[in-house]
């Protein structure tokens, strides 16, 4: 390691958090000036020199003032030092049930000359750094070892911070590589223990604090009006102190990072590719396979242990990430753990309370799933309710079932009630507009119907598109190498991004769309497929202009048909206390993480909702006459297979019923499936 870099990154952070101690000084400095004149006057007036009416009214305007800023500078330094700063949501990890891994931080800790964490806990995150608990709101911090108890001259040593690990790292990463990637994190407990840069991070943590409780709604008329003298002040003090707090960070983390350098810094490198990786592979996971779950009421049990099958599959797939798969020979770092399922379920159900909202424990309607399970517990239970709903939704705009007196069920619900609905009789015949189309569907006007997006092979979701097969994720995703949230935190380089247009959902999509007229609209991005019954909570949204333009007068009536349903089923939820909470309601106050969850998806359009129902049914009449089964694909989530094989190609034929009312290449290709639509499909 370079001494010279770790003293000037240490130095650089220590006379930045001497600058925000000095904003602390400068605050009491004003809160005692008015006591200081108070005393200077009535020490004036006992010695006989400030004497007379006007002293007088001097000595009682300044000592009442005096009282009133020495009550409220009291009040706003109980506040800070007593407020229970923000914490991250962890599943604590005892020694006693990982205590490999306890020895490895502890190993490492040595090498790099600083003192071990006091403690480890998981994230459901692909994200490390070290946080403070050592707050009395937040419990007695762990006991010491014995000679981290009393310093020189018996002195008392701080405490040091918790090491925080995201989980997924423990399931995809080797131990060499979890050591590598750990060692710039664990070099933050040198600075932590400097007890200037200790102080000035308490500081600010208890002004962060003392803002949030000033925040709290519901108080009466007296107490709002002194929290927001309170808020006030601490927001003012916060301000001050902002940019020496931030360089401060920055400085702990150069230094940090500049003392990791010695220990495994090749290994690092390579272990670097495998955080972007890991990163990407959970967030996939996240929102195309867990999201669909915990809408359903149930929570994946072994997310972690789905990471590992994901990124085995992609190896599987792309060549790129043969290299990928070599790997899993070594020792995962996983066998650090006693107990690693345990381990891995209770870090699923954070992630499911976190992400989703979900209760913090199992309870009737909410329970685990695991990945034997899926398929028929998740994927096909929610294409069911999809199709459920959107003949809930035709009967309640009068539409007549398509009957046909060779069925058992003539009056039963098929997919053919919603074919004739939707079709557009002057979209049927063989030419439109000067287009043909066969079951290849193609126009002679040079538009493909699916030119605004991009997708490679298998299905995604359960929607029969077909997505890309190499897991990538955005490039603008990186982290400093040493950092923590007190030593700053430390993450992946960040992925690679897709060629095409990524988005929060992982849909690929290109910039371009080639409409009827062969003319070029770049500033309009074809939404991509997602799980039918994928709602976001809320009403989803209407039809913009251009969706408009791009759908019939039926397909437009039965998607806001489909958004008002949906808007009544979520609001009978809420008002039942339903187990599974809307991101951003009510509900989520009983989560004692005090923060709100973090929405994996954008919410639908009018369109993709009505696209995703429309497919939903379109699997069931598959599942219930072609033989067809619901499937989990790890990399796009829930999938329909035909033959054996995964359907592809679906959506765009969906969406040529949806925007022309052409029903031509969806009934070709149930033709071609042997998917018979006039037969009813059970929706229970």
């Amino acid at each position: 390691m370079t001494g010279i870099g770790v003293e000037a990154g240490a130095q650089a952070a220590r006379s930045r958090a001497l600058a925000v101690l000095r904003v602390r000084g400068r605050a009491l400095a004003v809160a005692v000036l008015p006591a200081g004149a108070a005393v200077i006057l009535l020490t004036g007036a006992s010695t006989g020199h400030f004497v007379g009416p006007g002293w007088d009214t001097a000595r009682w305007v300044v000592g009442v003032l005096a009282v009133l800023v020495l009550l409220t500078a009291a009040a706003v330094a109980v506040v800070v030092a007593r407020a229970r700063p923000a914490t991250t949501p962890t599943v604590p990890i005892p020694e006693e049930s990982a205590p490999d891994l306890y020895r490895m931080v502890r190993d490492l800790a040595d090498r790099l000359d600083v003192p071990a964490p006091s403690a480890i806990a998981l994230t459901p995150d692909c994200d490390s750094w070290l946080e403070d608990r050592t707050h009395s709101a937040h419990g007695p911090p762990p006991r010491p070892a014995p000679d981290e108890i009393a310093g020189p001259g018996g002195r008392r040593s701080p405490v040091a911070p918790v090491l925080v690990i995201g989980s997924p790292f423990l399931w995809w990463m080797r131990v060499g590589e979890l050591r590598a990637v750990l060692a710039p994190v664990i070099a933050g407990t040198g600075p932590s223990a400097q007890p200037d840069i200790a102080a000035a991070r308490r500081f600010v943590r208890g002004l962060d604090a003392a803002v949030a409780v000033a925040s709290t709604p519901g108080r009466c008329p007296l107490m709002r009006g002194t929290c927001a003298v309170l808020g006030w002040v601490a927001r003012l003090l916060l301000r001050g102190c902002r940019e020496h707090a931030t360089l401060m960070e920055r400085g702990v983390a150069a230094a940090a990072a500049e003392r990791a350098q010695a220990v495994d810094y090749g290994l690092r490198i390579v272990a670097q590719e495998q955080v972007g990786l890991a990163y990407a592979g959970w967030d996939r996971l996240l929102t195309r396979v867990a999201l669909p779950a915990w809408r359903m009421g149930r929570w994946p049990s072994r997310l972690d242990a789905g990471v590992v099958a994901a990124l085995t599959e992609l190896s599987r797939r792309d060549r790129l990430a043969d290299g990928f798969a070599s790997r899993l020979g070594e020792r995962p770092a996983c066998d650090l753990l006693e107990e690693p399922g345990a381990v891995d379920e209770a870090a699923s159900l954070l992630a499911a309370h976190l992400f989703h909202g979900g209760p913090a424990e199992s309870r009737p309607g909410w329970s685990p799933v695991d990945w034997q399970a899926y398929p028929e517990e998740v994927v096909d239970r929610t294409w069911r309710a999809d199709a459920a709903r959107l003949h809930r939704v035709l009967d309640s705009l009068g539409v007549r079932p398509s009957l046909d007196p060779a069925v058992p069920d003539p009056g039963g619900p098929n997919l053919a009630r919603v074919l004739d609905h939707l079709t557009d009789p002057t979209a049927t015949g063989a030419e439109k507009s000067g287009r043909t189309h066969d079951t290849g569907r193609t126009h002679d006007t040079g538009r493909t119907h699916d030119t605004g997006r991009t997708h490679d092979t298998g299905l995604t979701h359960d929607t029969g598109l077909t997505h890309d097969t190499g897991l990538t994720h955005d490039t603008g995703r990186t982290r400093d190498t040493g950092g923590t949230e007190e030593s700053g935190r430390t993450n992946d380089t960040g992925g690679t991004e897709e060629s095409g247009r990524t988005n929060d959902t992982g849909r690929t999509e290109e910039s371009g769309r080639v409409d009827d007229a062969g003319h070029e609209d770049t500033g309009h991005e074809q939404p991509g497929a997602l799980l039918p019954g994928d709602d976001e909570p809320g009403a989803p949204l209407p039809y913009d202009d251009e969706d408009a333009d791009r759908a019939t007068e039926r397909s437009a009536a039965l998607a806001a048909g489909l958004s008002a349903e949906l808007a009544r089923e979520e609001a009978a939820e809420e008002a039942g206390g339903a187990a599974r909470p809307s991101p951003g309601s009510a509900l989520w106050t009983a989560c004692d993480c005090g923060l709100p969850p973090f929405p994996l998806q954008p919410q639908r359009t009018a369109r993709e909702l009505l696209t995703d129902h429309l497919t939903a049914m379109v699997c069931c009449a598959a599942v219930d006459t072609a033989g067809a089964v619901p499937a989990l694909d790890w990399l796009d989530g829930p999938s329909l297979r035909l033959g054996g094989e995964r359907a592809a190609d679906l959506t765009p034929k969906v969406l040529s019923l949806i925007e022309e009312g052409d029903p031509g290449p969806l009934r070709d290709w149930l033709a071609a499936t042997g998917i018979r639509p006039e037969k009813p499909v059970r929706l229970v």
